[in-house]
């Protein structure tokens, strides 16, 4: 049994993480350089990693974050190039024409649309670009922010292309050695990943189906009538939101299942988003009365920022001609819906083409297609960047074809590849140093003459193993939500659990790819709460210092969500599938 002084050290860089970014609301640019720094110095202290080791591990946290970084990038790079094309506003603009109802657009654009950005985007960028949306259509800013961050919480598991999945859970446990554990329940790194993924995606779709629901039931009863607070006008459109959550969650199950992680999200939304809007378009599920705010004149201070209600999140351009999302005018005649959604169609088929011919899929793989470093710094840790072979780049690539499919011009080109590199500053130097001290962390028992009790992560693990024994599954999904709340993001959530949640299933018997599956969905649940992520969507709408409003009321939510998630695993692990490696 590990001793508690072992425990306590192999704490400290989560408990600095998590002082710095939740007691002192440090940004994370700030503190996780800190926390670094003191998985370091522990590793070579108290788990006696030579300088080397320490080194190599952070590098291989610094190649991590760079694939990550190129993800982001390119899913950056696609979305600022429709935004300065005026597509994204034709796409919002052909969902709001269905209806003025505010509940039928929570469900059209907090949830149908900002799982689909989540998907194709990922990192906070959904509730960044829903949230100035339903400003513009004269939502309050507060309900603006609640309705986007509560919309999208099911698709954050496969957002940004599978990033959480592929990036989060693959590539640390192919880093970190877990091949061989992973080889004796029959499964290589990659085929275990996607087994995750498809229980992430079960627990998702029986607990998330009624993300609609919860977020039209947020706005009614905190941002109706505050003389006569009901949910009765939540209960009208029940129907039409059970219905949403059903068709996003079939698709989204299905391709889990049989397809890989870069698409749940974004097959969910699309095809969900399909049917339910041809539902609407036929005049079935919509309400018999129209339900709006109270007069903006009773509204509380906090509802509202800097930014009035109904200038589209911007306050200027043309108000005879449709807003752009960055503040800029459609030039040009209207463009059709098709044209409009063609890049991330042209998105969805190269992905699906490079995953699934053989012949492309192994030419994106050959060794002149991958950055490679083995025996980094002559230890025995080693990592790589398949550069091609990374949604990265078939994001950019959609990026590029849809500059003459839009009708581009190089003033609007150069500005939305200005503003996604722009943006990847201070991402940048938190992804470096929160990874690198997982790594560090991780690899701290692979050394030569390293403790017998194992790593920082397997320290960890078992004492909460042995805390929360045969009732561990029930908390899983909690410990990833705590990790993300405080990084800001279910990838690093899961580079940072991923080991530990193998570790202490493996130690308590439990069904592995159930309890890492929890992790994942876990790690989505935490994005309620994830200051970063408030912080950035309260500045699209102009309200930033009401970021524990948000919280407080996101908590509801989150509570809901980690107790069925736990209560399922609990009940997969020992009931349905007890048997499951």
């Amino acid at each position: 049994m590990v001793s508690a002084v072992e425990v306590f050290f192999a704490a400290v860089p989560l408990l600095i993480t998590a002082g710095l970014l939740i007691g002192l609301l440090w940004p994370a640019t700030r503190a996780m350089p800190i926390a670094w720094l003191s998985a370091a110095v522990i590793g070579f202290a108290v788990w006696q990693m030579p300088p080397d080791w320490v080194a190599a591990a952070s590098i291989v946290g610094v190649m991590t974050a760079l694939e990550i970084l190129w993800i982001v990038f390119g899913a950056l790079v696609l979305l600022y190039t429709l935004m300065h094309a005026g597509a994204f506003d034709r796409i919002n603009r052909g969902f709001v024409s269905i209806s003025d109802d505010r509940r039928v657009q929570v469900v059209l654009l907090a949830f149908f649309l900002a799982t689909f950005i989540e998907g194709a985007a990922g990192f906070g960028t959904p509730a960044a670009v829903v949230a100035p949306l339903l400003l513009g259509l004269g939502f309050p800013a507060l309900a603006a922010v609640v309705a986007a961050i509560i919309g999208h919480i099911i698709a954050v598991t496969y957002g940004a292309v599978g990033t959480p999945i592929i990036v989060g859970i693959q590539d640390p446990l192919s880093a970190g050695g877990y091949e061989e554990v992973l080889a004796g329940g029959g499964y290589t790194v990659p085929e275990f990943a996607t087994q995750v993924a498809a229980w992430a995606a079960t627990y998702h779709a029986l607990v998330g189906f009624t993300m609609p629901l919860f977020a039209v039931g947020m706005v009614v009863y905190f941002f109706g009538d505050r003389d006569t607070r009901s949910l009765k006008p939540a209960w009208e459109v029940a129907p039409l939101c059970l219905f949403a959550g059903i068709s996003f969650a079939i698709p989204y199950w299905i391709s889990a299942w049989f397809f890989t992680a870069e698409f749940p999200s974004l097959i969910g939304s699309m095809v969900g988003g399909a049917v339910v809007v041809g539902v609407l378009r036929a005049g079935y599920l919509l309400p018999d009365t129209e339900w709006d705010f109270p007069p903006q004149e009773e509204w509380p201070d906090h509802w509202v920022g800097t930014i009035e209600p109904g200038e589209n999140g911007t306050g200027s351009g043309d108000p005879g001609r449709p807003a752009v999302a960055d503040g800029g005018v459609v030039r040009g005649s209207e463009m059709s819906l098709l044209r409009a959604w063609s890049p991330y169609v042209l998105l969805v088929v190269l992905l699906v083409v490079t995953r699934a011919v053989d012949p492309i899929s192994t030419f994106i793989n050959e060794p002149s297609f991958i950055v490679e470093w083995s025996s980094i710094l002559g230890t025995g840790l080693g990592n790589d960047i398949a550069w091609m072979n990374s949604p990265g780049f078939w994001l950019v690539v959609s990026a590029l074809v849809a500059i003459p499919i839009l009708r581009m011009d190089g003033a609007q080109v150069s500005a939305a590849w200005r503003e996604a590199a722009e943006k990847l500053v201070a991402p940048f130097i938190a992804l470096v140093f929160v990874i690198a001290m997982v790594q560090v962390m991780i690899n701290s028992g692979a050394h030569p003459g390293a403790p017998e009790d194992g790593s920082m992560i397997v320290v960890l693990a078992e004492a909460t193993a042995n805390t929360f024994g045969q009732a561990y599954p029930a908390v899983t999904a909690l410990i990833g939500a705590l990790a993300a709340a405080m990084v800001g993001s279910n990838t690093v959530s899961n580079i940072t659990f991923s080991g530990f949640q193998l570790e202490a299933a493996q130690q308590l018997g439990l069904p592995i790819q159930i309890i890492v599956g929890a992790q994942a969905v876990g790690g989505a649940i935490g994005n309620l709460i994830a200051i970063h992520n408030v912080v950035a969507a309260l500045a699209t709408v102009g309200l930033v210092g009401q970021e524990g409003r948000v919280m407080r009321l996101n908590l509801i939510p989150l509570i809901y969500y980690t107790v069925g998630v736990g209560v399922l695993a609990m009940l997969f692990s020992y009931v349905l599938f007890p048997g499951l490696f």
